[in-house]
């Protein structure tokens, strides 16, 4: 009884692997290429969109640092005396 081949099943599975990533990677355009196909008016959306989440992210961080720095925000909750 002869061994079962594990070698060329290896070779076999990666160069079926090798062979899907590099069609792959010649397709997929990248986001350039398709933000450059886009029509104009879905070209304003994406633009749109990325000024909002801009702005979220940029309002975000400067609720993050105000929070950083305020001496208050270093204690917990419940060690506030003045709610008695």
């Amino acid at each position: 009884m002869s061994a079962f081949p594990w070698g060329k099943v290896i070779l076999s599975t990666f160069g079926i692997m090798g062979v899907g990533y590099a069609i792959m990677k010649a397709t997929t355009p990248t986001p350039e290429q398709t933000y450059a196909a886009m029509s104009p008016d879905l070209r304003r959306k994406v633009d749109a969109n990325r000024a909002a989440r801009l702005a979220r992210e940029n309002a975000t961080q400067k609720q993050a640092t105000a929070q950083l720095n305020d001496p208050d925000a270093q204690k917990p909750i419940w060690a506030d005396s003045s709610r008695s």
